[in-house]
């Protein structure tokens, strides 16, 4: 992982949200599933773990919240929270960024080429770019409910996994 190597992280935990707040009354994979998909996705993958720490919090996942946990648990973790530069830009939007920007670093990732979003204080910033992959979860579930192949596009496990739990047939 990009971002593990580039700020030399012991540990970077992919958290699969329960209850998405920004996909509310969307249609939404289950979570267990979406855990499943992550851990085949990073299985052998050194110092990278599937995380479902917020489905067994249950109820709708607040970032705040998480990261409030975390911390609780060793209060001498150095927490940083990796988004997207989409993400970055809607910060303002969350519950509670104020204790998400007094408990993590931000990590924002920028594909190379695209433009350097700027979140201004109270945020502490690292910067990670990463190759420009023209991919996303959407396109992926859509090529997935068409049958057409996911090869090259994520690992084979998450591919067997897919098909193994029947998902997203009919654009599920």
């Amino acid at each position: 992982m990009n971002v593990r190597h580039a700020l030399w992280l012991d540990r970077v935990l992919l958290v699969v949200a329960n209850d998405p707040w920004q996909k509310s009354g969307g249609p939404l994979t289950p979570a267990d599933d979406r855990l499943a998909l992550v851990e085949a996705a990073v299985a052998g993958t050194e110092g990278v773990e599937a995380s479902g720490i917020e489905i067994d919090r249950g109820g709708t996942s607040y970032t705040a919240d998480t990261l409030e946990q975390l911390a609780a648990g060793d209060g001498t973790r150095e927490l940083y929270l990796v988004v997207g530069a989409d993400v970055a830009a809607e910060l303002g939007t969350w519950r509670r960024p104020e204790v998400v920007a007094r408990l993590a670093t931000l990590v924002v990732v920028n594909r190379a080429g695209s433009p350097v979003v700027d979140v201004g204080q109270p945020w502490r910033v690292e910067r990670v770019t990463i190759p420009a992959l023209d991919v996303s979860s959407s396109d992926l579930r859509a090529r997935a409910a068409a049958g057409r192949p996911l090869d090259h596009l994520t690992p084979a496990a998450v591919i067997d996994s897919i098909a193994g739990r029947g998902l997203y047939r009919g654009g599920r």
